[in-house]
């Protein structure tokens, strides 16, 4: 493999030349010579000239090779002469309003001069979507385009921090370019710098493909810069190694990361797919394993957004559809039983098991009428998110993990099923145990990215069996002919979980209902500090 090069990303200068080349200087006494210095945002300020005049009249000398963006305001344009880019001083080099820079190395660098404008032609100090169409085009049309090695922009992309890490107090859904989003969507950019946020954020690397359905393809990172010198001391300089996309071992290039999550920018295929959902089979096992609770007086229901329910306006974009029989999972449904109910979302229930592997074996159900998690409106998965993380924090109170699975096979209504482990099983032992016994029953478990959208790898309609770990660590199966109905159960009553293989099958753990009803109330009073459906 190549030589890699080593590479300095900063975020806004603002003038502060002398901090910032003060800065690269002690960097390189101490580490070694870099190969370039790439600085994103605002590299001249209101108070620039004095320090800047040094360095353009060559009196002083950038001690690397700098490329910089132009302007993102109107003051600041007289400092770019040309607008297709120039070099404005010894080694400091603009490099234009947009475009592709190629190192001698082979190293590919797209860049995007400027803030957003919706006018056309966009003034000097920005870009429009013209710009963002031309610069696309440019690249997409280039044979065998993978993607670019590293993209400079000044905006943070919109929606960055969709299935993130937190970037802190930036709203990422109102801050920033959705122009630039696109361009990072398309450019797939191994490396993303941004800054004008005064911040410092390092979002988790996220896939550029659909995994299981299309061939794996590089991780993009985004990273954005704070501004030179700042009294926070957030971090305004970054330091990474590159090889050059084009000298990389394909394989090499496409490793996944163990922390990488979906792509942010990926419109949620939820929308896009008809919600029609196949006809329930004629083998459908009967359902009568969990039960809910129907008595108002059990929990109270939260207003959506802290709003009256019947102030909200309903959602149009998926709604439940209607079971083709008697669902003993649907809220309206007369066939419950009503003692097993634990708390009352706005969307979901949860519901002690019936014939449960251990008293605190939960369910996740959503109080209408859905076959799979990937039928799911975006309220009600949003609801079966905060419940996961309430019952991932009361079991770790208690010393122990949970593991999901859900089996959208011969159901009619979805069944999330939380069962807990004792936090000495890690999560390592939990995925040998399930990927052990699949592939002794020839059933073909893979792990996907633990950050992964389950709707990414499985359609409406298909059959699948999927189990998550509290850690979101996820395993998954497409189900093509059969499956065994009690095989999540199993694995977990197994002797290397549970060790509870008299329990595998729920129909011979039936408790009476005096019992079964005992089970609830305690279950309800412990999980109360955690209930999200409780006022607080």
């Amino acid at each position: 493999m190549a030589a890699p090069l080593r590479v300095l990303a900063c975020g806004d200068a603002e003038g502060r030349l002398e901090a910032l080349f003060g800065r690269v200087r002690a960097i390189q006494d101490k580490s070694g010579r870099f190969d370039m210095l790439l600085c994103v945002g605002n590299f001249f300020g209101s108070t620039s000239d004095t320090e800047w005049t040094e360095y353009r009249t060559g009196a002083k000398k950038a001690p690397i090779q700098t490329f910089v963006l132009g302007a993102n305001d109107q003051e600041t344009v007289r400092y770019f002469p040309e607008f297709s880019g120039c070099e404005l001083a010894e080694n400091i080099t603009y490099l234009g309003r947009r475009g592709v820079f190629s190192s001698t190395s082979g190293l590919q660098i797209a860049y995007l001069s400027g803030t957003e404008s919706q006018d056309e032609p966009a003034p000097a100090y920005s870009f429009s979507s013209k710009d963002v169409t031309e610069l696309k085009t440019s690249l997409l049309s280039t044979p065998n385009f993978k993607g670019v090695d590293i993209l400079l922009t000044s905006p943070w992309p919109r929606d960055v921090g969709n299935f993130a890490n937190s970037p802190g107090k930036i709203n990422t859904k109102k801050c920033g370019s959705t122009l630039i989003s696109d361009l990072a969507a398309s450019l797939k950019p191994r490396y993303h710098f941004a800054a004008l946020e005064k911040a410092y954020y390092e979002r988790l690397p996220y896939r550029n493909h659909t995994v299981l359905q299309e061939t794996p393809q590089h991780v993009s990172r985004f990273i954005a810069l704070a501004d030179v010198g700042n009294t926070s001391k957030k971090k305004y300089l970054y330091a990474f190694s590159i090889v050059p996309m084009s000298l990389m071992d394909p394989a090499e290039l496409v490793k996944q990361p163990q922390d990488v999550t979906e792509n942010p920018y990926r419109k949620s295929q939820k929308e896009a797919q008809k919600t029609t959902k196949a006809l329930v089979c004629a083998e459908e096992e009967p359902a009568c394993q969990f039960f809910f609770d129907l008595n108002k007086h059990q929990g109270k229901k939260r207003p959506s957004d802290g709003k009256e329910r019947g102030n909200s306006q309903p959602k149009q974009a998926k709604t439940p559809s209607q079971p083709t029989g008697p669902c003993w999972f649907c809220l309206a449904s007369p066939e419950v039983e009503k003692h097993l109910v634990v708390s009352i979302g706005t969307h979901c229930y949860l519901a002690l098991a019936k014939g449960g592997l251990l008293p605190d074996h939960v369910l996740i159900l959503p109080i209408g009428h859905y076959q799979s998690v990937v039928d799911l409106s975006p309220e009600v998965m949003e609801e079966v998110t905060k419940y996961k993380s309430a019952l991932k924090e009361f079991f770790r109170s208690k010393g122990k993990r949970y593991v999901l699975f859900e089996r959208n096979y011969k159901s009619q209504h979805l069944q999330l099923q939380v069962i807990p482990v004792p936090l000495d099983c890690t999560s390592e032992d939990i995925k040998e145990s399930f990927i052990t016994q699949a592939q002794e029953q020839q059933i073909d478990l893979l792990e996907i990215p633990e950050h992964s959208d389950i709707t990414q790898v499985a359609r409406p309609g298909t059959p699948y069996f999927y189990v998550e770990l509290d850690t979101g660590e996820k395993l998954f199966h497409r189900i093509r002919r059969s499956f065994p109905l009690q095989f999540g159960r199993a694995v977990l009553a197994s002797p290397a979980l549970l060790a509870l293989p008299e329990r595998a099958d729920w129909r011979r753990c039936a408790a009476g209902r005096a019992e079964e009803a005992a089970q609830a109330r305690a279950f309800r009073r412990d999980f109360q500090p955690f209930d999200l459906a409780l006022p607080e």
